[in-house]
């Protein structure tokens, strides 16, 4: 029996030793390749650079405009973070506490908001209508209006197995339900919070359909775009694309880094909860 569970064991990390080699073999390509000249990196090789051009970093830098695109970024990946977070958790609450055919038909009208594929121009019909195309808010709406379905269907299931004896509590010492909610049924999401904080942020960092098609101007387009405009004007320039590659997935990249064990255990406990 014990031979056959190890002989099981050694299968399965042999499988995904080489399914990770899939990921990692691109992976150091683009890494090794960012470091390379034009034609070294336009080979594609997994290969050490004959000379390290660290400067390939700075001129990506400064011809990709990427200070303003990482500003862009932080500004549209915090606020649609925050309002998900909020939003999604109160809604959450309302459909998991207060049982009824209305609460039942937004709760399915969010879910269907998690396989509808965006409709481009109604949306973009609605932005204009509202005067808000080309903005910073109209791309924050769209993108923390598809980030907040997925948000209620994972609070969801979590606040169903929170006691209600803990609101009637509330409610006896004269808490009202919006402070009750923050004050006791929010904190107890810590576990699948920062599930959802993490996924949404990396939603939102990397998002690229909402801001090309709703930015009506360069100046507003976030680390994706850089990437769609880099290639455009060098492509020949592959040393330079991965190098874009690199600095657009880098902070996206340290903050899974920091926050996977949290990621992980909230993911554990809304397996449990749920």
């Amino acid at each position: 029996m014990k031979k056959k569970k190890t002989a099981s064991s050694v299968i399965l990390t042999v499988v995904a030793f080489l399914t990770s080699l899939i990921i990692l073999f691109p992976l150091f390509i683009v890494i090794l390749g960012s470091f390379k000249d034009a034609p070294e990196a336009q080979e594609f090789r997994l290969s050490l650079p004959s000379a390290w051009h660290p400067e390939n970093y700075s001129i990506v830098i400064e011809k990709g405009n990427m200070g303003q695109a990482f500003i862009n970024s932080m500004i549209i990946t915090i606020i649609v973070t925050l309002i998900v977070v909020v939003a999604g958790s109160l809604n959450a609450f309302v459909v998991s506490r207060k049982k009824s055919r209305y609460t039942s038909f937004v709760y399915y009208l969010f879910l269907l908001g998690m396989i509808s594929p965006i409709q481009i121009v109604t949306t973009y019909g609605l932005l204009q209508r509202m005067n808000l195309t080309g903005t910073f808010i109209g791309v924050i709406c769209v993108e923390a209006a598809l980030q907040i379905p997925w948000t209620i269907f994972t609070l969801s299931g979590f606040i169903k197995n929170v006691p209600r004896e803990l609101d009637e509590a509330a409610y006896i010492d004269g808490a009202s339900p919006v402070r009750m909610f923050f004050s006791i049924i929010f904190p107890l999401l810590k576990p699948i919070m920062a599930t959802v904080i993490v996924t949404t942020a990396m939603g939102a960092w990397n998002e690229f359909m909402v801001p090309l098609y709703f930015f009506n101007s360069a100046s507003k387009w976030t680390m994706p775009l850089t990437v769609y405009n880099f290639f455009g004007q060098y492509s020949s320039n592959w040393n330079y694309v991965f190098a874009d590659l690199i600095l657009t997935a880098l902070p996206i990249t340290i903050l899974y880094l920091i926050c996977q064990k949290y990621v992980i255990a909230g993911a554990t406990a809304g397996a449990v909860k749920g």
